[in-house]
């Protein structure tokens, strides 16, 4: 529900990705209408947030955020109601950490999307993808070689798409089963990864036919396509195909960087999970022993250099974590310290998690900045900003705005209203 509110005396981040002078932020029916010094609050609930930091709401362009274990045996265990119920806490969890905005790297599907637009359940706003495409062998086959059968990090149902798809037909088939299942997106897997059995994140995957027929079917029903990949042969098919944006980069050249700087193509590089499956690798635990040797040889030593290479080149950069286990939804923010440990100035790296990411997703009209006739989806800060090491702690987002409406932080709003004025339920 929307929601009408005046904030008084709070730092907004502005457009250059820096915060400015306390002001005033108005709000009527979830959009922001005025900003300023001293404004009347006309009825509105009112709040002094004199002290604190506002700023947008922070886009994730690529989470699993219905993904909660990598562990085969649990996958198999777990019934299909059980593993949406705990997607439904991802949600909530990933929503009062920061994060009004997701676009989804495969596992969501459009009825997660449409239920929390519908209010079933509480979440940020989703872009799906339902599926990442894979070929035979590839990312996305975790085929089950004891028991020669698929299996997939995302459980099946009956009617949806394969995850595994070979050949230009076969790739035209599932990409129109996708959109017709409601898919914003399309996601191709174009290299090999981490997480997975059969391959090697240096490898490439799909054909430069495979991937030109998907993305020419989303494009003719105005969808456009990202790629799961780590860099060589495969990246620059994918960004020579058209894709929208790369997904880590993990090994992006200076020469692809300005492929895609040429393109228009984002990057998201994933830093949160690069660093999170060498921590676990070194703990030995979660991932399988295959993971984890890949997550020490071929991440640990060259994690974050994409981005340096990207900035130089003037590739735009988007936060994404590719958050995939249940311990880490929530923690989504901290994507915004690591870019900025990896080479982003802190204006930048502010500016990845809000306008970026909302030009990526298409919605940069209505979201990504504090500013007149943009929907009032925003975050506040308890702790000062000027150091972005604070986005490692989630407690330091005490307020959680959606739409104008309050979805975390209501005590602190009973605390800082103004009691002349009348204050909002909840």
């Amino acid at each position: 529900m929307s929601a009408s509110l005046l904030l008084k005396n709070v730092s907004v981040l502005e457009a250059d990705g820096r915060f400015g002078d306390p002001q005033d932020v108005a709000v009527d029916d979830g959009v922001i209408t005025q900003l300023g010094a001293d404004l009347a609050g006309e009825g509105r609930p009112t709040y002094d947030l004199a002290g604190l930091w506002l700023m947008p709401g922070v886009f994730d362009c690529h989470v699993h955020i219905s993904w909660s274990t990598v562990d085969e045996a649990e996958r198999l265990r777990t019934p299909l109601t059980c593993w949406t119920l705990e997607a439904a806490r991802n949600f909530r969890s990933t929503l009062e950490g920061g994060v009004t905005f997701v676009r989804d790297a495969g596992g969501a599907d459009a009825g997660m999307r449409d239920a929390i637009a519908r209010g079933y359940v509480t979440g940020p706003q989703l872009q799906v993808s339902i599926n990442m495409l894979s070929q035979t062998g590839g990312h996305g086959d975790l085929f089950l070689q004891g028991l020669g059968v698929q299996s997939a990090l995302t459980p099946s149902w009956e009617g949806k798409p394969p995850d595994v798809v070979d050949g230009v037909d076969g790739m035209r088939r599932v990409v129109r089963q996708l959109l017709r299942d409601g898919a914003d997106w399309i996601k191709l897997c174009a290299t090999g990864g981490t997480v997975s059995p059969f391959d090697d994140p240096h490898q490439p995957q799909f054909t430069r036919e495979e991937i030109d027929v998907a993305v020419l079917e989303a494009r003719r029903r105005g969808k456009p396509v990202f790629a799961h990949a780590y860099g060589d042969e495969g990246l620059t098919t994918a960004v020579a195909a058209g894709v929208r944006s790369v997904e880590h980069g993990t090994y992006l050249t200076e020469e692809q960087a300005a492929q895609m700087a040429a393109a228009g193509c984002f990057l998201v590089p994933t830093l949160a999970i690069g660093h999170d499956v060498v921590r676990w690798a070194e703990e030995e635990r979660i991932l399988p022993p295959y993971a984890a040797a890949k997550a020490l040889e071929r991440i640990k030593p060259v994690l974050g250099d994409a981005v340096r290479i990207a900035r130089a080149a003037g590739v735009k950069i988007v936060t994404g974590t590719d958050y995939i286990h249940r311990e880490e939804h929530g923690h989504n923010l901290e994507e915004i310290a690591y870019l900025n440990e990896a080479g982003l100035t802190a204006p930048e790296a502010l500016l990845a998690a809000t306008l970026n990411g909302a030009e990526l997703c298409g919605v940069a009209d209505r979201y990504g900045t504090i500013a007149p006739g943009k929907t009032f989806d925003a975050i506040v800060l308890g702790a000062d900003p000027s150091d972005l090491d604070i986005f490692r702690d989630p407690a330091s987002v005490v307020g959680v705005f959606k739409g104008g409406a309050c979805v975390k932080g209501a005590e602190l709003l009973r605390e800082r209203a103004d009691e002349r004025q009348p204050v909002a339920a909840g």
